[in-house]
């Protein structure tokens, strides 16, 4: 069966073998405990749940286990964690893959796994197809502040602002684990009717960057070029490199070359869902811009990329240069 979100898996029958992969251990985690409440009555978990690891369980173990039948419910679950520690084992790989072609009546078996990067083992692709699957890989910086946002409305039916989860993940970045029990704290910091801003964000003691990546890059898409040069200096001092601002500013010229050229429904047919709540911003800022000079910023942005992997300018200098390239055609525009 293919891989689907987490909602379609857990919106599917009961029973039978879930296969979860992927590097962003969080969402994996929290996708395979939701799959266990779903299956337990809580009354006979104690009788009906195993929690196990690949690296410490023998095959002969795992397939009493699996062979047990529910006690007094519907269903035994059995959560498997560490899946690519048995993948060595011809014995292992085999009692794997039978359970999930055939499983047995009353058994939810819950597999999680982070795959060897780049492995084409016929082990992880036969469990993909008979299991339900889903792959959870790391989170880019840019989808951070829509999860967050997601999240805080989910878990706790909280409102978190936009500025205030493009603060909290620029301080902490990517770590979701992290997020999560900064989201938490926030809840309770802040009354439940007030939406959580940017300034619970810095009461709450997280230590909010004084130059924002995101809003750098809306600063270079609103024009504002004084101020993008200005903070430049601040962002790289806070461990921006100049290849992953090119990378970013290449995402948002194109970005806004979708909005001038095909309007909000073209642009929010390319944004990823956690980050669709960018596209009123790509759009007022789109306007800003001609077709042949967002070609001509991303091509000169090509010429500073390789500037910074071939010469030896400092990476501040080469992202300068870029910047006072735009305000001279700034100057030229002007009337």
């Amino acid at each position: 069966m293919s891989s689907r979100g987490a909602r379609g898996l857990r919106s599917q029958e009961l029973g039978g073998v879930f296969f979860l992969t992927g590097e962003n251990q969080f969402r994996k985690e929290e996708e395979g405990r939701a799959l266990v409440e779903m299956h337990l009555d809580p009354a006979t978990r104690d009788f009906n749940f195993d929690s196990l690891r690949g690296t410490e369980i023998a095959v002969e173990g795992l397939a009493s286990l699996l062979a047990t039948p529910p006690m007094m419910a519907q269903w035994r679950v059995v959560l498997l964690r560490d899946v690519e520690a048995l993948a060595p084992s011809p014995r292992a790989r085999q009692l794997l893959l039978d359970v999930a072609a055939k499983p047995p009546p009353g058994l939810a078996l819950i597999l999680l796994a982070t795959l060897p990067r780049g492995s084409e083992a016929k082990i992880y692709k036969d469990l993909r197809r008979l299991a339900r699957s889903r792959d959870y890989p790391e989170i880019s910086p840019n989808d951070v502040p829509g999860w967050l946002v997601e999240w805080t409305a989910e878990r706790y039916g909280r409102v978190m602002t936009e500025d205030a989860a493009r603060a909290l993940g620029a301080a902490v970045g990517t770590d979701l684990g992290v997020l999560a029990q900064e989201v938490a704290k926030l809840v309770n910091l802040v009354e439940e009717e007030v939406p959580i801003g940017t300034e619970a964000v810095r009461e709450g003691g997280t230590h909010i960057p004084s130059e924002d990546r995101w809003e750098w890059f809306d600063k270079v898409g609103r024009r504002e070029l004084a101020g993008a040069l200005n903070g430049l200096g601040t962002l790289m001092g806070q461990g921006e490199t100049g290849v992953g601002l090119t990378i970013g500013l290449t995402t948002h010229l194109l970005r806004l070359g979708v909005a001038a050229t095909g309007g909000k429904r073209a642009l929010e047919s390319l944004l990823p869902p956690h980050q669709r709540w960018l596209a009123p911003r790509l759009l007022q800022q789109a306007r800003g811009w001609t077709a042949h000079e967002l070609d001509a910023a991303l091509l000169n942005l090509r010429r500073a990329d390789q500037l910074l992997k071939s010469s030896g300018l400092s990476e501040r200098h080469i992202m300068e240069e870029w910047i006072l390239g735009l305000m001279v055609r700034e100057e030229v525009r002007a009337p």
